[in-house]
């Protein structure tokens, strides 16, 4: 086994339990719906966070042809998806409590470390890119610019109406830089 398929199954691993988390929170907007004071953010970033698990782990095809790793290079790897972990942990809500399960109020009692968990995935996302290609081409710097600034948006920002903007649209960006960087499978991400 080289050292690409080896250290991928451990972020494999991690975008998988992401994906699961998503799903299993998906499921349960559905089976609780009775129960749910929806708030749209809530699902729209759902959405927009399983989607950055599939462009990561689309991304990782890309690394196929690295031979030499070090436990810098892989660490690199690793954190992003971590990162990606964590940050849908904080908007997945918890199906755990009794009564009714406002989507708002968990939203906005999470939203700093959600900011924080954007901020990590686009921060480890140049990290690597750095430390494995050695550089980053201009269009992907100035989406990881954009998307460092919607990340700021959640640590900084608690208006309501703010927030029914900017869920939707980071989906459009996250799909229209997938779209434009990662069309071909051979790219590197």
């Amino acid at each position: 086994m080289d050292g690409y398929n080896y250290l991928s199954v451990l972020v494999s691993i991690i975008l998988g339990l992401g994906i699961t988390n998503l799903l299993l929170g998906f499921a349960g907007l559905v089976r609780e719906r009775a129960r749910i004071r929806m708030y749209a953010p809530v699902p729209i970033w759902m959405a927009t966070l399983f989607f950055a698990h599939v462009q990561m782990w689309w991304a990782m095809f890309g690394l196929v042809g690295v031979t030499h790793w070090t436990f810098a290079r892989f660490l690199s790897v690793l954190l992003q998806p971590v990162a990606l972990f964590l940050t849908s942990a904080f908007i997945v809500p918890s199906f755990t409590e009794q009564g009714s399960i406002n989507l708002k109020e968990g939203f906005f009692r999470e939203l700093r470390w959600f900011g924080c968990g954007l901020l990590a995935m686009t921060l480890t996302s140049v990290a690597k890119n750095y430390l494995i290609a050695g550089h980053m081409e201009t269009a992907d710097i100035v989406a990881h610019i954009v998307f460092g600034g919607l990340a700021l948006g959640p640590m900084l920002v608690r208006s309501e109406v703010f927030h029914r903007f900017l869920a939707p649209a980071a989906l459009l960006l996250l799909l229209a830089y997938t779209a434009l960087l990662f069309a071909d499978l051979g790219r590197f991400g």
